[in-house]
């Protein structure tokens, strides 16, 4: 993933069981930040647990999903949760991409000088 122009950028993790308004919170967080970061600053939403189920294209948070695509935030979903909770790849919500293990992506996003922020 190439660099925001002013270094490494933002990691927000949302983990364990989420309720749907929970997950729409944190994307919220994630609309505020791109307003609030230099322009061109990556950020990230990466779900692991249970959560993912609300990744799936059916979700109740899909419109906020969608929304935060187009502010250039990338939603990813732990592949081990996916796997954890029986759900496929292609059941995903169109454009959220797949970390084979979210513990691993946080600490190399870390290493790499990235925020991290659990909301």
């Amino acid at each position: 993933m190439p660099q925001a122009p002013n270094g490494p950028g933002l990691l927000i993790h949302a983990a364990g069981p989420l309720e749907p308004n929970t997950l729409a919170g944190i994307l919220r967080n994630s609309a505020n930040a791109r307003a609030a970061v230099t322009p061109g600053t990556a950020i990230e939403v990466v779900v692991q647990g249970p959560g993912v189920r609300l990744l799936a294209a059916d979700s109740p948070v899909g419109d906020a999903i969608t929304h935060r695509q187009h502010l250039n935030v990338k939603i990813l979903a732990c592949a081990n949760s996916l796997r954890s909770t029986g759900l496929d790849t292609k059941e995903l919500t169109a454009g959220i991409n797949t970390v084979p293990a979210a513990v691993a992506h946080l600490a190399e996003r870390q290493w790499q000088g990235w925020a991290y922020v659990r909301p």
